[in-house]
């Protein structure tokens, strides 16, 4: 276990938000596409020691309604989105 880190993934799964944490050597976009399909149900976990299984990729899982999967290093804290400009705020043009 040692070099094994804590991992949350989020998603969404036919409109509902969901999320989990996995404890993994290294996480990329595939693997959390394909461990949230796990949680999902719709990929299959693998046994211990089962490393040749099929991962299930982006454009499968998105056919049963998972999407919007993001992941992050546990401790690191929520995601946060970039503040975009208001479109509101007044300008003022030298005259």
């Amino acid at each position: 276990m040692l070099g094994q880190k804590l991992y949350v993934v989020e998603y969404t799964l036919r409109g509902a938000e969901r999320n989990f944490v996995i404890r993994l050597e290294r996480m990329d976009n595939a693997l959390a596409w394909h461990w949230a399909g796990c949680d999902a149900g719709i990929a299959v976990i693998p046994r211990f020691g089962q490393h040749n299984i099929k991962h299930v990729s982006r454009p499968m899982a998105e056919r049963y309604g998972l999407e919007n999967v993001r992941w992050r290093l546990a401790g690191a804290g929520p995601a946060v989105a970039l503040e975009q400009p208001s479109a509101s705020r007044e300008v003022e043009e030298p005259h």
